[in-house]
């Protein structure tokens, strides 16, 4: 390593596996922007299920080896590359995406998935933003074609894309329909947008609501869903276009400006717990709102 490298603190990745694999390690390379790119000096990094699958090597898009995960960060420009003309250093900012990994002291990013952050919203809040709200926009806006009077049913609701879920809809007039497994988390959901929550650890809840999400595996007829013009419709936030991505990001600063997005934040682990932080978000039946990293 070169004398006079600046070094920092990083979570790395060696091999696919359980939770014990995220690495902390305190003598990363900080990385310098080229381009079109910027370096971010985080603050707060946000903790999404897509990660710990990435990490475990189950997931369809695998990153190469040794890596940094995280997506969402929050913080302050510290540099930027030659090219860049939109920030500056000591912008407030957050991210929807990065170069170099966001579990780390300093992350890389591309200016075109770089956002101002505005001052009523924190630094954790920043770094709520980014999977959540543009997976929610996405699915409902962009493959979905929501229309306002419509209903929609958000299950696990609590969570940190079902509470954008919940803020997007109701902003844009639909009916909404929660689900939530605990008394605190069906109030947080109600406080968010939902106009109705329902306990989804009731054995009944399903008769209630008629229609029914799930993370797992569902029982689909296909001569009910031709009956019915049924459309089942999947959502990848990775296949989004950068031209998509900025009609998803001015969708979104609106909200920040109206007031209508307003992160909530759930469960906060510095960096040397990021193994109990990706422990909990899949194990953990108590998760409300947004999971953070402080740094």
């Amino acid at each position: 390593m070169a004398t006079g490298q600046k070094l920092m603190r990083a979570i790395r990745v060696f091999e696919f596996g359980g939770p014990e694999v995220l690495k902390l390690l305190s003598d990363v390379a900080v990385p310098v922007p080229k381009d079109h790119q910027v370096l971010i000096k985080v603050h707060a990094c946000g903790v999404n299920p897509v990660e710990t699958y990435m990490r475990s090597g189950s997931y369809s898009r695998l990153p190469a080896l040794p890596y940094t995960p995280g997506t969402d960060v929050a913080g302050v420009i510290e540099s930027v590359g030659d090219n860049v003309s939109a920030f500056k250093k000591g912008d407030r900012v957050f991210s929807t995406s990065t170069v170099s990994g966001g579990y780390a002291e300093y992350a890389l990013a591309a200016d075109n998935t770089v956002f101002l952050l505005p001052e009523k919203l924190d630094y954790k809040q920043g770094a709520a933003i980014g999977i959540p709200y543009f997976t929610a926009y996405r699915a409902l806006l962009h493959r979905a074609h929501v229309k306002a009077g419509e209903s929609v049913l958000v299950h696990g609701a609590s969570g940190g894309v079902g509470l954008a879920t919940c803020q997007i809809a109701r902003a844009y007039g639909l009916r909404v329909l929660g689900t939530a497994g605990t008394e605190e988390g069906q109030k947080i959901v109600l406080r968010n947008g939902a106009h109705e929550v329902f306990n989804h650890r009731e054995a009944d809840y399903i008769n209630k609501i008629k229609v029914v999400g799930s993370r797992g595996p569902i029982e689909i007829t296909p001569r009910d869903a031709m009956g019915k013009e049924s459309s089942i419709i999947g959502v990848s936030l990775f296949s989004t276009t950068k031209e998509e991505y900025q009609q998803f990001s001015a969708a979104v600063q609106a909200g920040m400006e109206i007031g209508w997005l307003n992160p909530v934040i759930g469960a906060q682990y510095p960096l040397e717990k990021v193994a109990q932080a990706h422990e909990d978000i899949i194990h953990g039946r108590k998760t409300l709102g947004k999971m953070v990293l402080l740094l």
